[in-house]
Order: structure tokens, then sequence, then C-alpha cells
């Protein structure tokens, strides 16, 4: 079956690099995953192997065909459960119980990537775990590789704790996309660094501060002296020279 370039589909066949998404996931037997755009099923087969419970969300009608007929005994043995959607528009509320953990273990399209990872890392019930492969260029800025943060890295690190696994070079998949990519996990999701600070008071700043990146930060976002420095923040310091607690202060101290 051929990759659909509008799904933005490319088959990971790097048996390496399927391994350490596996091994980054620390799947344990019976654990819930969601796979999001499953393709041909190679992830999909170790995830079962793993003896996980896997619910894999695919848009492409050809390929859940495919898939049906590929994983049609752990289909009925309800080691599989197969969904026809768009993620973006699916509700995990349908399938997985807010009393039951998850993870969400998946090589996504890279022209939804901070979609989806804005998603899952908002929604009411978070995943324990993410492990995405994605754009390598995405990834360093998710993990801040050269030191400065963004919107982007901020908006992860305030759920959980992002780090590079490895990358996976283009020649990995089929079709070839035309950059590289890289395993990212976000372990440690949770909602405990807004405890004393409002959430959407949260972003609504970081946005502010990031409105002009030439300008220092206190002009951005209108705070004085005495404000910065209960916080340790430098009077000239720009939006993405200051780490996340520093940004939480500021969202508690505003």
């Amino acid at each position: 079956m051929r990759a659909k370039k509008s799904l933005g589909q490319h088959f990971l066949t790097s048996v390496p690099a399927l391994g350490a998404i596996i091994e980054a996931g620390d799947i344990e037997k019976r654990d819930t995953i969601l796979e999001i755009g499953p393709g041909r099923g190679v992830l999909t087969r170790e995830l079962l192997a793993q003896g996980a419970r896997v619910i894999a969300i695919e848009k492409d009608h050809e390929l859940i065909a495919l898939l049906g007929e590929k994983f049609k005994d752990a289909i009925r043995a309800k080691n599989l459960i197969l969904v026809e959607h768009d993620i973006l528009a699916w509700s995990s509320a349908s399938l997985i119980p807010k009393k039951n953990n998850y993870k969400i273990i998946a090589n996504i399209p890279y022209y939804i990537t901070g979609a989806i990872i804005e998603k899952f890392l908002s929604v009411e019930h978070q995943p324990d775990h993410m492990v995405l492969l994605v754009q390598k260029e995405v990834a360093e800025r998710v993990v801040a590789k050269n030191k400065k943060e963004s919107i982007l890295s901020l908006s992860v690190k305030v759920y959980g704790t992002p780090r590079i696994v490895r990358t996976v070079p283009r020649g990995s998949f089929t079709p070839a996309p035309t950059v590289d990519s890289a395993i990212l996990s976000i372990s440690n999701i949770s909602r405990n660094n807004f405890i004393g600070v409002d959430e959407a008071r949260f972003f609504a700043l970081v946005k502010k501060g990031f409105g002009s990146k030439r300008k220092f930060l206190r002009s951005n976002i209108g705070a004085n002296e005495k404000e910065f420095e209960s916080c340790s923040i430098p009077l000239k310091a720009r939006a993405e020279d200051i780490t996340l607690n520093q940004w939480l202060c500021l969202a508690h101290t505003l």
C-alpha cells in the first residue's frame, strides 16, 4: 500500500529505531497504549508483543482494512481496538475511562505534531508518558537544545519531562522524508506545576512575553523591577533566557 502525501505518511522500516521506541515506552504487560496513525502496523505488532492493550486510531480508510485483516486475531481477543477517526477530533474518553492510566506511543505525521502534543498534554485525562517519533528539529526545540526556551518548549516542560532518546535518519522510512527524525519522550506528565498557579494565566503570560522577541521581557509583560528581583530574573533578560520555574514564579507573582 502506497503512502499518502496528503496524510503525511512515512512508514517506519528501521528495526533499531523500532526497538528504541519500545524501550523508551517502558511498557508493562496490560498497559493501555494509544497509538496514533498505526500505518501498516509495524509498531502495533511490537506493542502487542509486549503484552499491551492497544487502541490504534487511523484516519486512512484503506489502512483500516489492511490492519483489520492483519490483526484480526488481536482484535477478536480484544487486545487491539482499531478506530477509524481523525485523532484531533477523537476523544480519549470514549475508550479510556478516567480511572485508567495510559501511554501514547506513535510515529505521528509531522504536520500535526504540535496539535497532538498540545491536545494530549492539556486534555483533562492526560497520558502518563508519551513517546513520539517527530521531526528532529521539533524535538530539539522541545528540549531547548540550544539553551533558548520557546513557547513550545515551555508548553511541554510545564506538564512533563522531555528528552531526545535518539535521532532517526530519513532513510529509516518509506518513503523517506526530506528531514531527519527523533524519538521524543515526555515522561512524568501531570499538572503539578499548576498547584497555586493558574494554568490559563501561565500560558497567557508566556505568549505575551514572547510577543516581541527583540524586546526585553520586562517591557513585553509590563513587570516592575521588584517583581523581577523576587523571581531572580535579570532585568535585561529576554523571554527565551528564563527558566520554567522563573516563568511559574512570574505567573504566581504578577
